[in-house]
């Protein structure tokens, strides 16, 4: 489960919380703080930014960035008090109601982030980082309320069943982080375009050289003719062409992830437990850090029972790090008898002889 991009681990979902990042105006003090900040020298940056705050103590932006650079410097508390702040100084703005709702979050107050992620809505009701915090608000809290059932009722097979499904939909690891822009701060200045990650061209692998041709053997000497007869010309036999060469196979080839990660989804909606785990490499590390067989033991209770399950792979886009490991991102879109939704996935591949295998499962991309 996700929530952008402050990691935060819990009891039974995880949640990747994000906090969203400001659009700086063109003020050399928070530009050099922001690029400290991506650089991840968080003390520096917050000089540039206390610097900047002295000559304008109520900008919008230098203030959130401040937010911002205290949650790295993990000083929650403070943090809190600068978005509560900006909440009341700029109640149009839904980026600070977002940051709040990630950082009660992380302190396991689901009510109060519930609370400010709504107030993000009423403010700005586009604002799809806030719907989709929401969304893995409620599954968290809902994943509480089934595991107290199940405490009160062990044998409540109705509440195992949903909480399974939770699971089953949230299986992996968190995201990396997710940076949004801060959308309406005053003054207005147009969002900075986050860039494009590099992509590793795909380039294929040179063809062989031609083979040489055969050269025609040389012919026997003719024998000696009789004085009557006239020496025989001896037969030439026909030159024979090379074969051309095949062209070698392409040293990356996104098809070949692409058909692996369709079989994989393919064999999960097969219930098919056997052909979905062989779809894992040996190095593959569950989440929240349990044992391989545990997991293996889970899946196989969830994967095999006599229910429908329909998973779908949506435009998968493959980025290749070397010749034996890339990284697909997609859309997946999971259906069973009783629940039904989509999510961004991301599966770390890696090549092992001729098949693609998955070392690493996260939600989001």
């Amino acid at each position: 489960m996700t929530f952008k991009p402050a990691a935060a681990r819990f009891a039974t979902i995880l949640f990747c919380m994000g906090l969203t990042a400001p659009v700086l105006a063109q003020t050399d003090e928070l530009q050099e703080a922001q690029q400290l900040l991506k650089q991840g020298q968080t003390d520096r940056a917050m000089e540039r930014v206390e610097q900047y705050l002295k000559t304008k103590p109520k900008d919008a932006r230098g203030r959130f960035l401040r937010g911002i650079l205290l949650t790295e410097q993990n000083k929650p508390t403070e943090a809190i008090r600068v978005f509560t702040e900006l909440t009341q100084d700029f109640p149009e703005l839904p980026e600070p109601y977002n940051n709040l709702a990630v950082l009660y979050a992380s302190q396991g107050q689901y009510d109060k982030a519930r609370g400010a992620l709504e107030m993000a809505i009423r403010t700005h009701p586009s604002y799809a980082t806030a719907h989709e915090n929401l969304g893995d608000i409620y599954a968290k809290m809902a994943s509480q309320a089934y595991d107290k059932a199940l405490q009160l009722d062990k044998g409540n097979q109705a509440a195992q069943t949903k909480l399974n499904l939770i699971k089953d939909l949230f299986t992996g690891g968190t995201r990396p982080p997710k940076v949004a822009a801060l959308t309406q701060s005053p003054p207005k200045a147009a969002p900075t375009p986050a860039a494009a990650p590099p992509v590793r061209p795909i380039t294929p692998a040179p063809a062989a050289p031609a083979a040489p041709q055969v050269a025609a053997p040389k012919p026997a000497p003719a024998p000696v003719a009789n004085a009557k007869e006239p020496a025989k010309e001896p037969a030439k036999e026909p030159v024979k062409e090379a074969a051309p060469a095949k062209a070698a196979p392409p040293a990356n080839n996104p098809e070949a992830v692409i058909k692996a990660v369709e079989g994989w989804a393919a064999a999960w909606t097969g219930n098919d437990v056997d052909g979905y785990l062989a779809r894992y490499a040996p190095g593959f590390k569950p989440p929240d850090g349990e044992p391989r067989k545990t997991w293996e033991k889970e899946r196989r209770a969830r994967i095999a029972k006599p229910r429908k399950i329909e998973v779908r792979v949506e435009a998968p886009k493959v980025t290749f790090n070397d010749d034996n490991r890339a990284t697909v991102t997609f859309r997946q879109h999971y259906r069973s008898n009783s629940l039904k939704v989509s999510a961004s996935k991301k599966l770390v591949m890696v090549k092992s002889g001729n098949q693609w295998l998955i070392q690493e499962e996260l939600v989001g991309g």
